[in-house]
């Protein structure tokens, strides 16, 4: 097999919350230049990846085989990761073979899909396990590991599977968000004694160069991240013991996260928010994240469905975080110095800030 060496990388996804660190990570000493997919090149996300140099704007939509063709055109690299959330299950897995083969078609040669575990397969195809915003991306992975072992002396390829951002912990309106009950930071989420394969943004950043800057070795890999199996009342815990403030963990059955969670509100609505939902695939939100917790209940320990290799990530990220205080203290630290305040002063309600870009995308209702 070819070494597949690549110097300039078009992005789809780049504006997302895993995306710009992604960017930044490939472009940071001038090795790779970077083409960015974008709906608005005047979004601040946009601005804030033009900044970090070596880095052009392409407007355009994953949804669009001419404006996939136009980004892919000059590059030899491509870094693939479309949200589900915006697409849907159904129009992610044609996208996403789309982007594969239009790759191949415009001569790139090494791609890298943003995955997420194929949990339906892994569990043993049991229902409760349904998430479709991890299945539509877990079954586009299993395809190009297929496909790359007649294609990879064209292009090479692999996959970065990772799981429920950290910063979703801590951040505003996301599905871990937390609360403050009589001055206790309180996490209420269905997830019983199970465990979380939290992944830390910056660390994302270190994987996918990595796998770009070593061809030889990640062409048909399946690279599959986190910090750790994350238990939350280990996570509530660790941000007791950073800030010295109160936190604690509160199993809720699903029922009642349902009723009184934080999405509570969203549990009929569509989990894509441009998914219809006349189609018979549509999936509503409490359908898909009914599935996702159960996920994460049957993982605990590093023994359940969902599994992670971690003398792997320590050997291809030897500085990689570890555990929930470790990324605490970080978090705490960074935000001090940018002005943010402690961590204990960022998780109050009116000062929690967004990490996923759904919030914007969702006003703007567009592929």
């Amino acid at each position: 097999m070819a070494k597949h060496q690549t110097s300039r990388i078009f992005v789809v996804g780049g504006t997302g919350a895993q995306g710009i660190p992604v960017v930044r990570g490939l472009v940071k000493d001038g090795k790779y230049k970077v083409r960015v997919l974008t709906r608005d090149a005047n979004s601040r996300r946009a601005k804030e990846l033009v900044a970090l140099g070596n880095v052009e704007l392409v407007e355009g939509t994953f949804a669009s085989e001419a404006d996939l063709r136009n980004g892919l055109r000059g590059c030899d690299g491509a870094f693939v990761n479309i949200d589900g959330f915006n697409s849907g299950e159904k129009t992610e897995i044609y996208w996403a073979i789309r982007s594969y083969e239009l790759a191949i078609e415009e001569g790139i040669k090494f791609f890298v899909y943003g995955n997420l575990d194929y949990v339906y397969k892994k569990s043993g195809y049991d229902p409760k396990f349904r998430t479709g915003h991890y299945d539509g991306k877990g079954r586009i992975a299993e395809w190009i590991l297929l496909q790359n072992k007649d294609n990879d002396k064209r292009m090479g390829a692999a996959i970065f599977t990772t799981g429920p951002y950290i910063e979703m912990s801590i951040a505003k309106a996301t599905i871990f968000t937390p609360s403050i009950e009589n001055g206790v930071v309180t996490w209420r989420v269905p997830v019983g004694d199970g465990a979380v394969v939290h992944v830390a943004l910056d660390d994302c950043e270190h994987y996918v160069r990595w796998l770009f800057d070593h061809p030889e070795r990640s062409n048909g890999m399946d690279l599959e991240v986190a910090i750790d199996h994350i238990h939350y009342a280990d996570l509530a815990a660790a941000f007791e013991k950073v800030t010295g403030h109160q936190a604690r963990y509160i199993d809720t059955d699903l029922d009642t996260y349902w009723k009184t969670g934080n999405t509570a509100g969203a549990a009929d609505t569509g989990s894509a928010y441009n998914s219809d939902p006349k189609d018979p695939a549509f999936m509503t939100f409490r359908q898909n994240f009914s599935g996702f917790f159960n996920m994460w209940k049957y993982s605990g320990g590093n023994t359940g469905v969902i599994q992670r290799d971690y003398k792997l990530l320590d050997e291809i990220h030897p500085g990689r975080i570890r555990s929930a205080e470790e990324f605490f203290r970080r978090e705490d630290a960074r935000g001090r110095a940018l002005g943010l305040g402690s961590l204990w002063e960022r998780v109050q309600p009116k000062n929690l800030k967004p990490v996923l870009k759904l919030g914007e995308d969702r006003r703007q209702g567009r592929l």
